[in-house]
């Protein structure tokens, strides 16, 4: 079952320009440092940054918090599957609050997907309640 859904979308030359203006101070507030690392090594930067900007905007919605209710930037972090698929990670008050909405007896399964087409780039982040498999004896 589905227990949440959230999208975003970001300006890829907003993030280019306080990528230019704050530096470090933006980058390191707001992505890992695996994330830093995907994004410095692409040719589109901003681009990169702002899908994952997106991606954790979509995901504090999918939360049913959004950024204003405790979960600190890199509570979320986005990584990539050697296919390239886009994979959300929790951490922090992100994953306390992806606990306390999974239903007992479900184990919770976040999907992310990203896109861009210059200006923009955007996420949609759906957050599904999986039953646990029992295993008999």
């Amino acid at each position: 079952m589905i227990i949440g859904i959230g999208t975003d979308l970001a300006n890829i030359d907003r993030i280019a320009q306080t990528l230019e203006r704050f530096g470090d101070r933006f980058r390191n507030r707001v992505f890992t440092d695996t994330e830093q690392g995907k994004a410095e090594r692409r040719r589109d930067v901003a681009g990169t940054y702002a899908k994952r900007w997106a991606a954790k905007e979509a995901c504090s919605k999918a939360l049913g918090t959004g950024l204003s209710m405790g979960i600190a930037w890199k509570d979320m972090s986005v990584t990539n599957m050697n296919t390239g698929q886009p994979v959300m990670h929790v951490t922090g008050w992100a994953e306390k609050r992806l606990k306390e909405m999974t239903p007992e007896g479900h184990e919770a399964i976040i999907h992310v997907t990203l896109t861009d087409d210059h200006p923009w780039a955007q996420a949609f982040v759906v957050i599904e309640a999986r039953p646990i498999a029992r295993v008999d004896s």
